[in-house]
């Protein structure tokens, strides 16, 4: 395959770099891809849309994240084997991961067509956008096999070294969104359901010519009928390196539900100011997310090959880079974060609201490119199981209590309840400090024998 990166030999910065440019081009069209609904929501429909748009994407996001996550184990699988030169295993190891995550896509579909309404209920949607949220999750739950299919591809590519495949598959993704909001949304004027359905239509288009091109590529293995016989040991180590990760995310990403259903309960304009927020911080995170994913493969790869210590050069580089960034992200969400909400809303309160809500997370910004490339790389090195202990303990621990301490202080700041997230990662960094310690004295142990 043309676009797949070996990276256990030669220079280091580079190749990652180059790596993670596509990453990062298709993570910024998929907040492009989510942010365009609530921007065009937001212009041609009302708060309450916003409120709709903004809750049942949040519920949407974390079930598919959980699924997208699990996929992890695929990622790293992949990337250990061609580490190892054994890239001809992939075909069974796509295949199973396949058969796993389509039929968890049907268990999702049926989940969340019957209990959209109990979902809303426990967001604490606010009244006036409860029906406009329930309908919103149930349009995107019957499309979460589409939805689930689209984030694969993207696994699988990432595991071979491929960063190109999966930028094309979001671009296309991206402008039939775009297409179908503005025609549902801004045309028709259906306001929530539009943004729904458009999400689901662009996704399926997406998936369709992606296999398509998929068809047409080179791979380093065979994927015909044979590969697609259920394996049990292959699943098990899927579902052992991807489960902690994905536990992780969902039980973080429940976290932050609870911050906004805590929201909810302050009223439509807090709750559309921090739908607001979390799209706008959904750009400026994207750096440090960027070089997590590539972190996976990179790291994955030279665990498979036995070169550690090329895995911590490579953690150094990115921690640098991104700070770098991180820097401007701060400056710009924290002194102009109402000129970044205003994007996404028209009204001021929310655009108000917004930018409080903004500031907390710009102070973040300066710790998640620590943070986001220690989970690359733990999650490379196979440390899913410690992932997932410093996300549930920086969730549930720290996260969760300050946000509901914060909304009983009065008066009741957007901003101190956003606080919440930077305390939390600073704790989930100092545990990263800790495990990357005991990894190395391991590892010289090992070196010494």
């Amino acid at each position: 395959m043309s676009n797949q990166k070996n990276f256990t030999e030669g220079k280091i910065l580079g190749p990652l770099l180059k790596f993670a440019i596509p990453v990062l081009l298709a993570l910024f069209l998929q907040s492009l891809y989510g942010a365009v609904d609530l921007m065009i929501v937001g212009k041609f429909a009302e708060p309450a849309d916003v409120s709709g748009v903004s809750t049942g994407s949040q519920i949407m996001m974390t079930l598919t994240n959980l699924v997208s996550s699990l996929s992890m184990g695929m990622t790293v699988f992949l990337g250990q084997k061609i580490g190892e030169r054994k890239a001809s295993d992939g075909g069974k190891i796509v295949a199973n991961g396949i058969m796993l995550f389509l039929s968890t896509g049907l268990f999702l579909t049926a989940f969340i067509s019957l209990f959209a309404g109990n979902l809303a209920s426990i967001m604490n949607a606010p009244e006036e956008a409860y029906g406009l949220t329930v309908s919103y999750i149930r349009i995107c739950g019957a499309g979460a096999v589409v939805i689930i299919s689209y984030n694969l591809i993207g696994s699988i590519f990432r595991g071979l070294g491929d960063s190109v495949t999966p930028l094309v598959t979001v671009l296309i993704a991206c402008a039939c969104n775009i297409i179908g909001d503005l025609t549902l949304v801004a045309g028709f004027k259906m306001g929530t359901k539009g943004a729904a359905i458009a999400t689901v239509a662009a996704q399926l288009i997406s998936v369709v010519i992606s296999l398509l091109m998929i068809s047409k590529k080179e791979l380093p293995f065979k994927l015909d009928r044979f590969c697609f016989k259920l394996n049990k040991e292959i699943i098990k180590k899927i579902v052992f390196i991807g489960a902690p990760v994905a536990l992780q995310d969902l039980l973080v990403g429940i976290s932050f539900l609870v911050i906004l259903a805590i929201v909810n309960s302050l009223g439509v304009i807090a709750s559309a100011g921090v739908g607001v927020a979390e799209k706008v911080c959904a750009f400026i995170m994207l750096i440090p997310s960027a070089f997590a994913q590539s972190m996976s493969a990179f790291v994955s790869q030279n665990r498979g090959a036995g070169k550690y210590d090329r895995a911590l050069k490579g953690l150094r580089y990115v921690i640098g880079v991104s700070f770098i960034f991180a820097v401007f992200m701060f400056y710009s969400a924290f002194f102009h974060g109402d000129l970044l909400s205003v994007i996404f809303a028209k009204d001021a309160e929310v655009v108000a609201a917004s930018w409080d809500y903004l500031k907390a997370y710009a102070i973040d910004c300066l710790f998640t490119c620590f943070l986001f490339c220690f989970i690359g790389f733990f999650n490379g090195m196979e440390y899913t199981r410690f992932v997932m202990v410093q996300g549930i303990v920086g969730a549930f621990l720290v996260r969760i209590p300050v946000s509901y301490i914060m909304s009983k202080q009065e008066p009741v700041s957007l901003f101190h309840i956003g606080l919440a997230t930077p305390c939390s990662t600073v704790t989930q960094i100092i545990m990263c400090f800790i495990c990357l310690f005991v990894l190395k004295r391991k590892l010289r142990g090992k070196n010494s024998k």
